[in-house]
């Protein structure tokens, strides 16, 4: 595979746990994306002539670490955020160092997201793009809001969590009832965005139905009594069992 095409592959598989592997340790999302991005233009102009790594996405974290902890030095941060920076640096070495690979952590990020600071209307698209990768256009479609709009809005949302840092903690037990709903909308909401593009097979959004099953799974496992989590799970396999059955040779989809 060239160099082009497995950055985009990575773009679109890994971005999500990039950012919320990162941005759980960094409370400014827009720093965190702008790393990432910065990230994939290191990789675009290194990857053609140096090779591809072995580990690509061990790469773009320690690429996009290294972007923030040179944006923090010029910005002066507090010294509050410099055990966080040394943290990520010493986790970042050590997964690219290894055989194993960074942890997942888009569950949390996703409830991290539900955090009562956080207006309840902007938490399901703030998962949305920032766990799942989906554009602001095709979340202000499903919200049936302009473009122009939904991207404001997030834009709002970032910046109210850096101005008034927004510590990112994980809710206590009791308080996980309370914030699934947004979890589950997003996770369905991903779902209902790959599933229409599932049988293309060069659709970019053809493993989100797979990845919300897998966020859904995930979530069982952290809550297996909560019912609606078992009923959304319940529901996505079942419409997974049908996919075959959703089309056939002559039918293509509109």
């Amino acid at each position: 595979m060239e160099a082009h095409q497995l950055i985009e592959q990575t773009a679109r598989d890994a971005y999500g746990r990039l950012l919320s592997y990162l941005a759980v340790h960094w409370r400014d999302l827009q720093a965190v994306e702008d790393a990432i991005g910065d990230a994939f233009l290191a990789a675009l102009e290194a990857w053609p002539k140096t090779g591809i790594p072995d580990k690509p996405e061990a790469w773009l974290l320690t690429a996009a670490r290294r972007r923030l902890i040179d944006r923090a030095r010029r910005t002066r941060v507090s010294e509050s955020a410099l055990p966080t920076l040394i943290a990520m640096s010493e986790d970042t070495e050590r997964l690219a160092s290894s055989s194993a690979a960074f942890p997942d952590e888009r569950l949390r990020m996703m409830l991290l997201c539900t955090h009562p600071a956080i207006d309840p209307a902007m938490r399901t698209p703030l998962m949305l793009q920032t766990v799942l990768g989906i554009d602001a256009a095709r979340i202000a479609s499903a919200f049936i809001v302009k473009p122009s709009t939904m991207g404001q809005r997030l834009t709002r949302v970032k910046a109210k969590i850096r101005a008034e840092r927004i510590t990112f903690e994980m809710p206590d037990a009791e308080e996980i009832p309370d914030r699934l709903d947004s979890v589950l909308e997003a996770i369905y909401a991903a779902y209902g965005s790959g599933w229409d593009e599932a049988a293309m097979a060069d659709s970019p959004r053809r493993s989100l139905a797979e990845e919300a099953i897998y966020l859904g799974r995930l979530l069982h496992q952290f809550t297996p009594r909560e019912p609606e989590v078992n009923g959304l799970l319940a529901l996505m396999l079942h419409c997974e069992a049908r996919r075959g059955a959703r089309h056939d040779e002559l039918y293509s989809p509109l």
